[in-house]
């Protein structure tokens, strides 16, 4: 399976970071380690949201639709309405 995930920081939690892996548990623990440069400022890490498909394409696109302008709005509104971006 290929997970698109949602992430809140807790430190700054309107901070948000949605991405995509194949391996859920393990992703999570280098964001949380640091290991990941773009989310390191902003750990720790919880995970809000995931989303499971069967292969990495369908990941990658549900992925690219939901950092697009419309899939924000349809995330905001559908999925985790009342809170930041």
């Amino acid at each position: 399976m290929h997970y698109v995930y949602r992430l809140r920081s807790e430190s700054q939690p309107e901070q948000r970071y949605t991405g995509m892996t194949g391996d859920l548990k393990a992703r999570l623990r280098r964001h949380n380690d640091g290991a990941v440069p773009h989310t390191s400022k902003f750990r720790p890490w919880t995970l809000h949201a995931y989303f499971a498909f069967p292969t990495r394409e369908q990941a990658s696109r549900f992925e690219r639709y939901l950092k697009s302008g419309s899939g924000r709005a349809f995330a905001n509104r559908h999925l985790w309405p009342g809170q930041p971006g």
